[in-house]
C-alpha cells in the first residue's frame, strides 16, 4: 500500500479545496456556454413576424360602384369607432358633457388676434389651444384644426406651426392650434404615449383620449358663429399627420385633409420598421378592422393632400410610404369621378422630415382651389410672418394642476377592477374550485387570444460539456408552432433526471445559467426556452414596437408567450411522460407563466416565479409604459384577472414566489 509523502498532503488538500470552491463556477460557466449556443438561423424571428402580421391585415375590398363602396365605408367607419376607438369607459367619455373655457386674448399681427382657450377632451383632461382669429369676419369662413407631432419642447409654439396658423388667419380663416398629449405644455409626467396602454390593460381604449382631443377641437371650431361647416380642414406633421388621417377618415365633418409625413400602411410598416411609431399609431386590434390604406380611401371624394418627404430622416419616406396609399385610394376617388381631389406632393428641398415652406405652400394652394375657388387674386405664396412669432411663454395657456393623465385615468379605472375579484379560498371544495376554474380558463383564453399550438420538434444539434459526474448533455431543439413561430429550446441533462423543468427568463435563456445549474444539481432535466420576443427570439431594435404590431393585428404578446410555453410543456409531457414544472425569472415572464399554467393544467406542474407582481395595479402605480414591458398590457386583462385570480387557476399545483415585488 503506497502512501502520500507528508509534504504532499497540504498540497493535495489545497487542490481538493480549490476544486470544491471552483467547481460550481466552472459548471455554471459550461452551462452558460451551452445556453448561449445559437439555434435559429439569423433573421428567423423577424421573418416570422413579417409573415405573421402581413397575413392578418385585411386587403382593400373589391368594389365596382360608388354604392358598394359607401356601404362598405359606412360599416368600416362605424366599426373603427365602436370596436377600436371607443372601447370600455371610452364609450362614456364619447358622450360626456365637457367644458370649454375662453381665456385672455393677445395681439397677433396685422389683421388677426390670438385667443387662448382650453377645452376638455374628456372630463378632467384639459387641452390648451390657441385660436388665430381674423379681426374682421363677415359671413362663414373656413376653419382649420392644426395638429402636430413629437415636438416635445415647443409643442404648439413651434415656429413652423405658428407660421401656418398665422398664414391661415391672414387669409381670413379660423385656425385652431391645439397642444398634443405629451408635447409642449403637456410634456409632463403621465402623458407619455407608451402610457396609453395602461388604459388598454383596464379594458378601455388608450386611443380614445387622442381621438377625443381632435374631435372636441373640431366641436370648438364649428361652434364659432362664423365657422363654415362645408370648409373644414385638418393638417399636421408627423404624429400630426397620423392625427390628421385618423380624424379626417373617421369624422365626415372634415372636408379637406393634409397629413404630412405621418403614416403608412400597416403592410408597409412590416418591412419598414422606422414607420412603426408610438402606441397610438398601432392601436390594439385596429388592423383586424382595416388598414391605413382603408383610412386613406375613406377620404373619398373629399379633397385630400398626401404630403411626404423624399429623404425623410425620421419615418414615412415618400418612396415606400406614398405608393400603397395612392394605389388604395385612387380607384375609390375614380368611382366618384373626383380623382382630381386626391393630391400627392413629395418635398425634395430639404426633403427631410419637415412641414416647411414648400409643403405649407402646397397646402395654401389647395385652400385656394377648394376653399376660395372664386377668389381670383388668391395667392398661395407664404406671407413672411417671422416678426409675428411669439415665445413659448407668450402662448402659454393655463391648465389645472390636477389635469388628468393616462396614468390617473388608468388608476381611476383600476380602482374598480377586476370586475369580480373573488377567488376560491382554502376551504373551497375541489368540485367548487373546478366549477370556478373552468369558465375562468375559457374567459382568460379569450382575453389573451390563446389557441392551442402543437409543437413539432426537430433536433438541430447535440453538445456535451464536462466529464464524469459533471458531464452535461445539451440537445438543441427547434419547435415549430402552428406554422407561425419557431421557438428555440436548449435541453440540458446531467445524469438520469427524474423531473423536468422549463426555464424561461425575460433577459433570455443565456442569462439564466445560475438557475439552470442549480436545477441540474438537484436532478432536473432543464428545458431553457426563449419564447416570442425574448432572448434568441428577439427581433432586434426597438422590440416593443413589434409587440405593438402583433397586438394591432389582433393577437396578444402575452398570449403568444403563454401558448408557446404551454406547447413546450405539452411536447415535453409527451416526450418524458410526466408534467413539467416551470421556473420563470422576471415579472414579465412570470405573468406569461401564470397565464400558461392557468390554461394548461395537465401539461404544466409546479411553478416558481422570481420577481413577480402581487397585482397588475403595480404596473400602473409604477408608471410603466408598454415600451418597457409590452406583455403586461394585454387588453382587458385587469378587467377580469388580477394576479390572485391567475394564481387561483394554478391550484392545486404548487406555486412558489421568490423575491416578489412589493
Amino acid at each position: 500500500m503506497s502512501s502520500c509523502p507528508r509534504h504532499e498532503v497540504p498540497r493535495l488538500l489545497f487542490a481538493i479545496l480549490l476544486l470544491v470552491v471552483t467547481w460550481p463556477h466552472l459548471a455554471q460557466s459550461q452551462v452558460r456556454d451551452l445556453l448561449q449556443t445559437r439555434i435559429l438561423a439569423p433573421g428567423t424571428p423577424r421573418a416570422e413576424l413579417i409573415r405573421f402580421t402581413e397575413s392578418r391585415v385585411p386587403p382593400m375590398p373589391r368594389v365596382t360602384s360608388k354604392e358598394q363602396w359607401e356601404a362598405y365605408a359606412k360599416t368600416l367607419r362605424q366599426r373603427m369607432l365602436d370596436e377600436i376607438v371607443f372601447r370600455g369607459a371610452a364609450r362614456e367619455w364619447r358622450t360626456a358633457r365637457t367644458g370649454v373655457q375662453w381665456m385672455e386674448t393677445i395681439p397677433g399681427g396685422p389683421g388677426y388676434r390670438i385667443r387662448k382657450v382650453r377645452f376638455e377632451a374628456l372630463p378632467g383632461l384639459w387641452i390648451p389651444a390657441l385660436l388665430y382669429e381674423p379681426e374682421t369676419l363677415k359671413g362663414r369662413v373656413p376653419v382649420v384644426l392644426n395638429v402636430n407631432g413629437h415636438d416635445r419642447p415647443q409643442g404648439k409654439a413651434a415656429d413652423y406651426k405658428q407660421i401656418r396658423c398665422i398664414n391661415q388667419a391672414r387669409r381670413g380663416m379660423l385656425a385652431l392650434n391645439v397642444e398634443w398629449l405629451g408635447m409642449g405644455q403637456l410634456h409632463r409626467d403621465g402623458y407619455g404615449h407608451y402610457l396609453m396602454n395602461q388604459l388598454n390593460l383596464c379594458g378601455t381604449s388608450g386611443l380614445a383620449p387622442f381621438y377625443l382631443s381632435m374631435s372636441r377641437g373640431l366641436d370648438l371650431l364649428l361652434s364659432h358663429p362664423h365657422a363654415d361647416p362645408k370648409r373644414v380642414a385638418v393638417a399636421g406633421l408627423s404624429g400630426g399627420g397620423w392625427q390628421t388621417i385618423t380624424i379626417s377618415a373617421l369624422d365626415p365633418r372634415v372636408t379637406l385633409s393634409d397629413p404630412v409625413a405621418g403614416y403608412s400602411s400597416v403592410l408597409t410598416r412590416t418591412r419598414n420598421f422606422d414607420d412603426l411609431g408610438d402606441s397610438e399609431q398601432a392601436p390594439c386590434d385596429m388592423a383586424t378592422v382595416g388598414d391605413y390604406s382603408h383610412l386613406t380611401a375613406l377620404r373619398a371624394p373629399r379633397p385630400t393632400l398626401l404630403t411626404f418627404n423624399a429623404i425623410d430622416d425620421c419615418c414615412f419616406a415618400a418612396g415606400h410610404a406614398l405608393p400603397p396609399l395612392l394605389k388604395a385610394a385612387r380607384p375609390i376617388y375614380q368611382l366618384y369621378g373626383r380623382r382630381g381631389n386626391l393630391w400627392a406632393h413629395i418635398n425634395f428641398a430639404p426633403g427631410t422630415h419637415n412641414f416647411g415652406r414648400d409643403n405649407r405652400e402646397v397646402l395654401y394652394r389647395m385652400f385656394g382651389v377648394h376653399f376660395f375657388p372664386d377668389q381670383e387674386d388668391f395667392d398661395a405664396r407664404e406671407i413672411d410672418v417671422a416678426s409675428e412669432l411669439k415665445t413659448t411663454a407668450e402662448l402659454h395657456v393655463t391648465i389645472p394642476d390636477d389635469n388628468a393623465t393616462f396614468v390617473s385615468l388608468a388608476q381611476a379605472l383600476a380602482s374598480r377592477l377586476p370586475l369580480n375579484p373573488t377567488v376560491p379560498d382554502a376551504g373551497t371544495t375541489a368540485d367548487a374550485r373546478q366549477a370556478w376554474q373552468m369558465p375562468a380558463r375559457d374567459r382568460l383564453a379569450r382575453i389573451v387570444r390563446s389557441r392551442r399550438y402543437t409543437a413539432n420538434a426537430s433536433l438541430v444539434n447535440e453538445r456535451i460539456q464536462g466529464e464524469g459526474a459533471g458531464r452535461t448533455r445539451a440537445l438543441l431543439w427547434k419547435l415549430q408552432m402552428g406554422g407561425d413561430w419557431t421557438v428555440p429550446v436548449v435541453e440540458l441533462v446531467r445524469g438520469t433526471p427524474a423531473r423536468t423543468t422549463i426555464l424561461v427568463a425575460e433577459k433570455g435563456r443565456a442569462a439564466a445559467s445560475e438557475t439552470a445549474e442549480s436545477l441540474l444539481r438537484d436532478g432536473h432535466r432543464v428545458l431553457a426556452v426563449d419564447p416570442f420576443y425574448l432572448g434568441e427570439s428577439a427581433i432586434g431594435g426597438r422590440d416593443y414596437l413589434f409587440a405593438l404590431l402583433v397586438s394591432t393585428v389582433g393577437d396578444r404578446p402575452l398570449g403568444l408567450q403563454a401558448r408557446q410555453l404551454g406547447a413546450v410543456a405539452a411536447w415535453s409531457s409527451k416526450q418524458h411522460r410526466h408534467t413539467s414544472g416551470v421556473v420563470a425569472i422576471g415579472p414579465r415572464v412570470a405573468l406569461a407563466t401564470l397565464v400558461a399554467a392557468g390554461l394548461e393544467p395537465e401539461a404544466i406542474g409546479d411553478v416558481s416565479l422570481y420577481g413577480s407582481y402581487r397585482s397588475l395595479k403595480q404596473v400602473i402605480e409604477s408608471k410603466i409604459g408598454v415600451n418597457k414591458a409590452p406583455e403586461l398590457f394585454c387588453f382587458g386583462l385587469l378587467q377580469h384577472f388580477d394576479i390572485p385570480q391567475l394564481e387561483a387557476l394554478v391550484h392545486p399545483r404548487r406555486l412558489v414566489h421568490i423575491d416578489r415585488r412589493k
